[in-house]
């Protein structure tokens, strides 16, 4: 014990080996005291050894950490077990999801379990006022939802607006007027946010849930299930800007307006598909020389590109003009005024590739830093169906190269999209490396938080697994699947046949019965178009015995796959001919005559 102390402490007094023998072991030794004196005597010490020619030692600046920084510490030492389920799924081990379908299912009920949680606390705050959270977590506590002033009042007519109650908050604006009081335009301006945000309809009490449901379902289509691209702008389904609405009557009883109201009820109209009157309303706005913020001039970009079906110069001129007005008003665009352009000019196709680059060099100019979702646009612009084979575009090479290294944090709704599109040119590219390069980029920092919902992370994942069965080694291969299945995303049956392609070129069919086996787990036993390829590659060759009794035992299984998923008058009569050739040849090759 006091050989390896004395050990250890050669090896401290290594840490602090002076510069010259002389005096080296007095400065590390007044270093080491130093630590126990206060600043002030710490600092006199340092002033002390300036004349002997030792460099100053700067004190840091007292540093004030965030409440979870040794949490965020402690989580970058433990790297992804890729053993393990997913973490979202540490619940019960019997729940654990071994299919997309089931992931997906597992993820719903756990979602509708804290709606309804939230929506018992909600009903009943009185019963959940002990706070145990340390750091406090507002979002967990219970929301009052019902109304505590009453009476006709405008702080009455404040808390129902706060609450979102839409209806008691218009009566309750009603009433005022009614009574002669003047409403003060900031209220005003706050109820025609709520009116203009709804759309003038009662939220659902589930609406935050809802709108990430429907976000996802109006995002766009990937090209693997080829549909027609949908837009997502959170908006509830279904509700569009009717004339005349409880928005426009108040917006008229209105004794004083100032642009703020103005942009309030664009913006209200553009979200809920009123583009001409948006756009009627903006001209009403600058004939009383009030000036739109940047937020309004977005939303009319898209009103502009959406409702235009002219050519695409005519078009491109309409935001021109648009873009025109914001300098005369002096208003600086943001990230979301080019990505709005970028999402926009991917409905001109081909003709938008030019405008979209300059656009992008129109950003840099002015000191705006684009975001995932800017290259997100981009890359959908020049990858809409997928590359050229004669002239194939060069623009994601670019991109990566910029993007190599850094570490992203999120910026606009539409960032979680980027690695998805990213990968998916790729993979029409067939470019591994650059697929390396996409895969890499998404391991940096915190950059995987932005790989995109359930759905998103599986296509992503199954078109990096594809590419790399295609064109890597099979030993590579096998790595990455033992290294992401299924710990990071559940395969498509697809996915398993490209597998069973790879193993077949690498001549590694001994594979297959173990494959099989992660088939009938991940829930795919009855795909035919995956037994079928795994008992035409089994029963092509001839090979030893040992290896033909074993493909015999999951021929057999298979076998028993194709009866149980039809009923015993049905047995063997809609088996494919080619799977009963296979089954019996293997059962022969290994000697089972009787079951041949």
């Amino acid at each position: 014990m006091a050989a390896a102390s004395a050990r250890w402490l050669r090896v401290r007094s290594g840490l602090c080996w002076p510069q010259t023998r002389s005096r080296g072991t007095r400065v590390c030794a007044r270093a080491l005291s130093c630590r126990f004196y206060s600043g002030s005597a710490a600092f006199s010490k340092v002033e002390e050894t300036d004349a002997t020619g030792i460099e100053n030692v700067v004190i840091p600046q007292k540093k004030t950490w965030d409440k979870v920084a040794v949490l965020q510490a402690l989580a970058s030492t433990v790297n992804r077990d890729p053993t393990a389920t997913p973490y979202i799924f540490h619940d019960d081990p019997y729940l654990i999801p071994t299919t997309t379908m089931e992931s997906r299912s597992f993820l719903l009920a756990k979602k509708s379990g804290q709606t309804a949680a939230k929506f018992i606390i909600n009903s009943h705050p009185k019963y959940f006022q002990k706070d145990i959270a340390e750091p406090h977590i507002p979002c967990l506590m219970p929301e009052y939802l019902q109304p505590q002033i009453e009476g006709v009042s405008e702080d009455a007519l404040k808390e129902r607006i706060k609450l979102r109650k839409v209806k008691a908050s218009v009566d309750l604006f009603d009433q005022l007027l009614q009574a002669g009081t003047t409403v003060s335009l900031e209220t005003t301006n706050s109820l025609l946010d709520l009116l203009c945000y709804y759309g003038d309809r009662e939220p659902p009490s589930d609406y935050q849930f809802q709108e990430t449901q429907q976000s996802e379902d109006l995002e766009e289509a990937t090209e693997e299930d080829n549909k027609k691209s949908k837009r997502k702008d959170g908006r509830l389904i279904g509700v569009t800007w009717k004339p005349e609405n409880n928005a426009e009557r108040i917006f008229a009883l209105m004794p004083e307006k100032n642009a703020y109201s103005y942009c309030t009820m664009i913006r209200g109209m553009v979200k809920h598909q009123a583009y001409a009157q948006a756009l009627n309303l903006y001209t009403e706005l600058l004939n009383n020389r009030f000036h739109a913020d940047v937020y309004t001039f977005n939303a009319l970009i898209e009103a502009k590109l959406l409702m235009s079906n002219g050519k695409y110069e005519d078009r491109w001129n309409n935001v021109l003009e648009l873009l025109k007005h914001m300098v005369a008003q002096k208003v600086k665009p943001n990230l979301q005024t080019f990505n709005t352009i970028l999402k926009s000019l991917r409905k001109f196709y081909s003709h938008g590739k030019v405008q979209a680059l300059n656009t992008l060099r129109e950003m840099k100019a002015i000191g705006i830093e684009p975001s995932l979702a800017t290259y997100h646009h981009i890359i959908r612009l020049f990858y809409q169906h997928g590359p050229s084979l004669r002239e194939p575009s060069p623009i994601i090479y670019r991109i990566m190269k910029e993007l190599r290294g850094k570490q992203f944090y999120p910026e606009d709704l539409d960032d979680d999209k980027f690695f998805q599109s990213a990968m998916n040119a790729c993979s029409s590219l067939r470019d591994l490396e650059l697929a390396y390069q996409v895969h890499d980029l998404l391991n940096t920092g915190d950059n995987r938080k932005f790989v995109g919902t359930d759905v998103h992370r599986n296509f992503y994942y199954s078109k990096f697994f594809i590419l790399i069965c295609l064109m890597e080694q099979i030993d590579v291969t096998l790595k990455w699947y033992k290294n992401l299945v299924p710990s990071v995303f559940f395969p498509h049956s697809q996915n398993m046949v490209h597998l069973l392609q790879a193993l077949d070129v690498a001549n590694r069919l001994e594979l297959i019965p173990q494959i099989w086996r992660d088939c009938k787990e991940y829930g795919y036993m009855f795909h035919n178009d995956l037994r079928e390829e795994i008992l035409l590659l089994m029963a092509r060759d001839k090979h030893p015995l040992q290896l033909q009794i074993t493909f015999a035992e999951c021929a057999a299984d298979i076998k028993s796959t194709y009866e149980e998923s039809q009923t015993s008058s049905q047995r063997a009569l809609n088996w494919p001919a080619n799977s009963l050739n296979c089954i019996a040849l293997l059962f022969l090759r290994a000697e089972r005559t009787q079951e041949a």
